[in-house]
């Protein structure tokens, strides 16, 4: 499968990205799970967002066995449609609450072994401690349902919406004793390449994107397995786009991962990311000044060369200097 994919998949899908070629990023409100903020005057009337990111889980979308639930979906996209509007959809299967984001058959069918697990994050005391729970993407059972997923929302809406997230890869599990059945670092590389490669797959007209931020086993430049290369590698092989949940430009461990392989990556393929909440805050180490959205805008610019960027709702900076930036920026 891979090799007809690299064969025939290392353009980008038709009229992916291709509205971002004067070499600005289109600009989305990611409004995460609040699905009816869409009918927001302030986001509709704004002449610069382009679209809407909204945020699914698998749980939400198949709740049982191939029994799908997709209304929300056809609602939000009808409704932007009708309002000049494109959707990005970000499918989740990892969080980071007690919030489970898989359908319970997973659970319940021994097939899976769980379907899901416990993720453990060393904090800065070294202790591991409970950070929510992710999909066993290194299970070939699980990703087979999942690809299914992928395929059957493919074949709905591929071509109608501008393109697909997937989730983050950063995971841990650094309380040794709570590591997962089959779980090591290179099969969930593998793992998550495969699935990559599974959405790909099923869309041929819109965006892929891969939230490829981090992986486990490894810390770039030092310690450095191919891990995160490797999907970024892989993304540019297949024609699928990378980025990541957050644009933290003074933070290192950000530069030395994500964000250069951004800069890095060759010309053609697409690159997406999103200001989350708390990256408006963040402070210049050496001076303690903010950044501005000027700033991050022109850093999501040069030297990332975004395709899109989606911007978080968290307040007071979306009212009172995203909306207000984007408005001085030239039209399209």
């Amino acid at each position: 499968m891979l090799a007809l994919l690299t064969a025939l998949l290392v353009t980008l899908p038709p009229g992916c990205g291709t509205s971002a070629r004067d070499g600005t990023p289109d600009h989305y409100v990611y409004f995460r799970r609040n699905h009816a903020r869409v009918a927001d005057t302030s986001f509709l009337q704004h002449p610069r967002l382009v679209g809407a990111q909204l945020t699914y889980t698998w749980r939400e979308l198949e709740p049982t066995p191939d029994q799908y639930a997709f209304d929300g979906i056809r609602e939000r996209l009808a409704f932007l449609t009708a309002h000049g509007k494109r959707l990005f959809l970000q499918l989740q299967d990892v969080s980071f609450s007690e919030t489970m984001v898989t359908p319970d058959y997973l659970r319940a069918d021994t097939a899976y072994h769980g379907g899901i697990a416990r993720k453990y994050e060393a904090g800065p005391d070294g202790v591991a401690r409970f950070d929510g729970w992710v999909a066993r993407r290194w299970d070939p059972a699980v990703r087979a349902r999942y690809a299914r997923l992928l395929a059957t929302l493919a074949h709905e809406f591929d071509g109608r919406i501008e393109g697909v997230v997937l989730a983050e890869t950063s995971i841990g599990f650094d309380d040794p004793a709570q590591v997962p059945s089959g779980y090591s670092p290179d099969v969930y590389a593998a793992g998550v390449r495969d699935l990559l490669t599974a959405a790909r797959a099923a869309f041929q007209q819109s965006c892929v994107v891969l939230y490829a931020n981090f992986m486990p086993g490894e810390a770039l430049p030092d310690h450095d397995r191919g891990f995160l290369r490797g999907v970024h590698t892989h993304a540019a092989a297949i024609g699928a786009g990378v980025g990541g949940p957050d644009v933290l430009p003074y933070r290192p461990f950000q530069r030395s991962h994500s964000l250069a392989l951004i800069a890095q990556r060759s010309p053609g393929v697409l690159a997406a990311m999103a200001v989350q909440d708390g990256n408006l805050a963040d402070r210049d180490r050496r001076t303690g000044r903010r950044i501005t959205v000027a700033e991050l805008t022109a850093y999501a610019v040069m030297p990332l060369r975004l395709d899109y960027l989606f911007w978080g709702t968290e307040e007071p900076y979306f009212t009172a200097e995203v909306l207000p930036f984007l408005r001085t920026l030239p039209p399209r």
